[in-house]
């Protein structure tokens, strides 16, 4: 089943993490109740989908131990919110981030046909970049005095929107100006996103092409003689003109 539908995956994946991140997070900050059930639903369809992917019991392992931090995230801010629950709710997100990452690169960038799903898979891979620089911005926001411009980073549920805006307008090189990198250490990590952002296009589409025409190259029988050598026939003498 892993190697039968795992390509096909990618664009479930995919669909999960686009409706995380462009419907549940969004309403969340709104305050929707409904949403945030929606949202942990989601995460939990991606794990799965995550699991069968891999087929890996350390891949399950992180991504219960992940989940289980966002969890506790959750429940310690019913009570009284807090920079602990910060600082879970990104670690946990990282390691989410991380997992998938590399479980989705792997059949990616590994051998064989490239098809719609894997074009898919490569997208997706640019959205987990984007999820990664998510936890790290919260991280820095939390440890370093005056990190962010615009952007305060405190237990509330606009937080993880305004995160995944500000990282994907620095992954895409927008700079709309309303949030902006203060500290250097802050700045240094948005020149990396940037960075990658720039980078990852050219050399995914080098990567593409190669596996691409590597595929073709296996598939195409080698001629030899004008005859199909796969097929053991060697071209006989030919015949002599007077």
């Amino acid at each position: 089943m892993q190697e039968r539908w795992s390509d096909q995956l990618l664009t479930v994946l995919m669909i999960l993490m686009l409706l995380l991140f462009f419907v549940a997070v969004p309403l969340q900050a709104t305050g929707s109740e409904p949403a945030q059930i929606a949202g942990g639903v989601v995460l939990i369809g991606i794990m799965g989908t995550a699991l069968v992917m891999s087929g890996s019991p350390l891949v399950f392992a992180l991504l219960l131990v992940g989940l289980a931090m966002n969890a506790t995230a959750v429940v310690l801010r019913l009570h009284t919110p807090s920079r602990t629950d910060i600082l879970l709710a990104a670690g946990g997100w990282l390691i989410l981030a991380v997992v998938l990452g590399s479980v989705v690169a792997r059949l990616v960038f590994g051998p064989g046909r490239v098809n719609f799903h894997r074009v898919i898979g490569a997208v997706l891979l640019y959205l987990l970049v984007a999820a990664a620089f998510v936890a790290i911005y919260a991280f820095a926001g939390l440890l370093l005095p005056d990190a962010f411009s615009g952007l305060e980073v405190r237990d509330s549920p606009a937080l993880a929107s305004s995160l995944i805006y500000f990282s994907f307008v620095t992954l895409t090189s927008t700079g709309y100006g309303d949030i902006a990198p203060i500290h250097p250490v802050s700045r240094a990590l948005c020149n990396l996103e940037t960075i990658i952002g720039q980078l990852y296009p050219a050399t995914l589409l080098a990567r593409l092409v190669t596996l691409e025409l590597e595929h073709r190259r296996e598939g195409r029988p080698e001629r030899t003689g004008g005859k199909d050598a796969s097929r053991g026939e060697h071209p006989g003498p030919r015949a002599r003109k007077d």
